[in-house]
């Protein structure tokens, strides 16, 4: 039977001038911190219908994203999904249960980032979508042209565990008039 060896170390903060342990100084703790939920004002955010696909798998992923990725704090959104996230200023969007992206061809136009692979739509001037092609639900992130791809980065990792794996396939042909 293998033993588990537990440490808790305790540490005492005390007054230069009193020595008696039980000084009921409080710990400086300098730096920034983030700012909590909410600070920053919602986020409208069109989303598309969840289907039933994105009602079994986008609950592990929403309840994995944090408060803080990438050192931005996460913010309000407001949206007929319950699978939409945001964090920053300006905003970056994670909507879970997109469409595949229109354009997309296999094994051309991926970027694999911690084991998720992204089609990148720059077509708009302002903002930089990415959107997960190989994932058995797509999830996009909507980043401000003005933003890096930090939490794109980030994100991954979680998506990578959340959502599971699915070979990528080119998304449907748009009918044209």
């Amino acid at each position: 039977m293998p033993v588990v060896v537990v440490l808790l170390v305790l540490v005492n903060v005390l007054r230069p001038d009193d020595d008696s342990g039980d000084s009921g100084a409080v710990a400086d703790v300098s730096g920034t911190t983030s700012a909590p939920r909410g600070n920053l004002p919602p986020v409208q955010v069109d989303t598309p219908e969840v289907t039933s696909a994105a009602d079994l798998a986008c609950p592990v992923l929403m309840s994995q994203l944090p408060l803080e990725l990438a050192g931005e704090s996460s913010r309000l959104v407001k949206s007929d999904s319950p699978y939409a996230y945001a964090w920053g200023d300006p905003p970056v969007v994670l909507i879970c249960g997109v469409a595949p992206p229109a354009g997309y061809v296999v094994g051309v136009q991926g970027i694999v980032i911690n084991g998720v692979e992204w089609f990148v739509d720059t077509s708009d001037p302002d903002t930089v979508v990415w959107t997960t092609v190989d994932r058995n639900v797509p999830v996009q992130m909507q980043v401000p042209a003005s933003t890096d791809s930090a939490l794109v980065n980030a994100a991954s990792t979680i998506i990578a565990t959340a959502i599971p794996f699915t070979e990528p396939t080119p998304a449907p042909a748009t009918p044209t008039d």
